[in-house]
């Protein structure tokens, strides 16, 4: 399965569910049944607003494990994204924070979900959590062990992060498609929310022919600065009540950001 197998010839939009704090999470409040309720709510929101992919992803777990998720997250994760996968018809994908690829994987597998995102996949930066590694060797194989048909999306110059050497967006972005065998790459702005610069994208963009999808930030308002050099969108925050990350989804900043897209593609065409 590719990109285009999984989108077609659209530039998709991709929305995050960001679950409730799961159990063993700071937050967390006592019960699952609300965690089920909000996320298949927001998930329905979105299907009805034309969005074309989901993130599932347990954002509000902070502080995150830096690494590996423990086994209370992975059950509540998977459990959550089967319950996403079987109630819409929209590709769906996980991103366990804030770096776990290979439960990330083994989840996607377990609940017929369809790609991951993976926000250190190759090389270490030194993050909010630390020091992060990434496992690609790790990731692969175990996708193939799996047999799974699982995409992975993976971030270049991660969002609240900074390489532990800096070797340049284009090194990196060579090193994911050619060493790292990522399906996609993501494009961010500094932190969760910021603005993607254009001049970041024109350069992934010239060292790859991996699709790009820009990470945060996008709004209707800048839209156009990175519609023509990318081939999808993952929107968080934007989608919130007031685009702030922690609120709950406003239905509608939904239709406003698709109506946008709905027009620049239109005068493209």
């Amino acid at each position: 399965m590719t990109f285009s197998d999984l989108f077609g010839a659209k530039k998709p939009v991709i929305a995050c569910v960001h679950l409730l704090p799961l159990p063993g999470a700071p937050r967390f409040g006592g019960s699952m049944q609300p965690v089920y309720d909000t996320a298949l709510k927001e998930a329905a929101v979105f299907q009805r607003q034309g969005v074309d992919g989901l993130i599932v992803e347990n954002f509000r777990d902070k502080p995150f494990y830096p690494g590996r998720i423990p086994a209370e997250t992975v059950a509540a994760l998977s459990a959550v994204t089967r319950e996403i996968v079987k109630a819409t018809a929209l590709p769906i994908g996980v991103n366990a924070l804030r770096n776990d690829a290979l439960s990330a994987l083994a989840i996607a597998a377990a609940a017929e979900a369809h790609f991951i995102r993976v926000n250190v996949h190759m090389g270490a930066v030194v993050s909010e959590q630390g020091v992060i590694q990434g496992v690609s060797h790790e990731t692969l194989r175990l996708r193939a062990a799996l047999r799974a048909k699982t995409l992975i999306f993976a971030d270049v110059g991660v969002k609240h992060a900074a390489p532990l050497a800096d070797r340049g967006l284009a090194a990196e972005t060579k090193d994911l498609a050619e060493r790292g065998m990522a399906d996609a790459v993501i494009v961010s702005g500094e932190l969760t929310g910021a603005e993607t610069k254009s001049e970041d994208v024109d350069i992934v963009a010239a060292h790859t022919r991996l699709p790009i999808l820009i990470g945060s930030g996008t709004t209707p308002e800048n839209l156009h600065k990175v519609f023509a050099r990318a081939d999808g969108f993952i929107v968080g925050s934007y989608f919130k009540k007031d685009g702030k990350g922690e609120n709950l989804v406003d239905a509608k900043r939904v239709k406003a950001f698709m109506r946008k897209l709905k027009l620049l593609s239109e005068a493209r065409l």
